[in-house]
């Protein structure tokens, strides 16, 4: 197999030409939310804490995490024949797990900094240092590219030699084993083990931080609650939004195509459109140094 074809989200001519308003849409958000994110990051001094360190790097992944999908499935809703060639699917494979995994990880440490600032304030700025925090995200760029490879790795051993129609708008691993012609029982467990492996154990570390973090909020003022409620209201927000669809799509032998593509669309556009609205809705720091970044600039 030279080439693979994408059925995309939909076969019917009207509803493409909607997607493709809609999913077009959507990117610009993206990349405009996540761009300012970054942007007003880098430019404020004000925001140089852990939390928008981290934050700046979340948006970063998100623009490159969207960017590996979203693209070809917005082109490919005004052509007939949606065809990408076998390494253009490998990379596009590669690129999804790389950069998804990458997010989980950054999410994952997000949540151990929330735990830090509100449970042991005190050694906050001792544990939390900048160099800490930089190897906290080396290790989540490290940690997605292992991952990412040994799904590559796993994919492109297996011979595909007839049929070449697959049931999504990207290339992804489920839909890839039902084309191999060879039995794919065995890499299919290996696959469901390390996606699940890691989505579960993040998962894991991410509620029990929340839960740590409740809990210690009985001894603060009723000033601090609301503080601490809000800025971890959004993360969590963030986490059930992207380790939901996550967890039903990766954590289970797939067998359902048409459902798992339609779940897809919220971990890969609908979670990166919404991460800057979520984080700078519910942010008074980050809403006034965007109001002081943009007046300036306009001045």
């Amino acid at each position: 197999v030279k080439e693979f074809i994408l059925l995309g989200l939909s076969e019917n001519q009207g509803m493409q030409k909607i997607f493709f308003v809609m999913f077009l849409f959507f990117y610009i958000i993206i990349l405009a939310g996540n761009l300012l994110i970054v942007i007003t990051v880098i430019s404020s001094q004000r925001l140089n804490s852990p939390m928008y360190f981290f934050l700046c790097y979340l948006s970063f992944v998100d623009i490159c995490y969207s960017s590996v999908t979203a693209p070809k499935m917005i082109a490919d809703f005004l052509v007939e024949n949606k065809t990408i060639s076998f390494m253009g699917c490998i990379a596009q494979l590669f690129g999804v797990h790389f950069f998804g995994c990458t997010e989980i990880f950054i999410l994952t440490v997000m949540a151990y900094d929330r735990y830090v600032a509100i449970c042991r304030p005190l050694h906050y700025t001792t544990i939390m240092t900048r160099r800490v925090c930089g190897q906290m995200v080396i290790s989540s760029w490290v940690g997605g590219f292992l991952h990412s490879i040994v799904q590559t790795l796993l994919t492109t051993q297996l011979p595909f030699c007839g049929p070449n129609k697959i049931d999504h708008y990207f290339c992804d691993v489920h839909p890839l084993l039902q084309l191999a012609c060879t039995n794919t029982y065995a890499v299919g467990v290996i696959v469901v083990a390390n996606s699940g492996m890691i989505t579960l154990s993040c998962f894991f570390i991410l509620v029990m931080s929340y839960l740590v973090i409740l809990l210690s909020l009985k001894s603060q003022t009723l000033e601090g609650r609301y503080k601490a409620l809000s800025t971890c209201g959004s993360h969590i927000t963030v986490v059930i939004l992207f380790f939901g669809p996550c967890t039903f799509i990766y954590i289970r032998p797939s067998s359902h195509l048409s459902e798992d593509k339609s779940v897809a669309v919220f971990y890969t556009v609908i979670t990166p459109m919404l991460n800057p609205l979520i984080y700078t809705l519910r942010n008074g720091e980050m809403k006034s140094a965007m109001r002081k970044l943009w007046s300036g600039k306009v001045g």
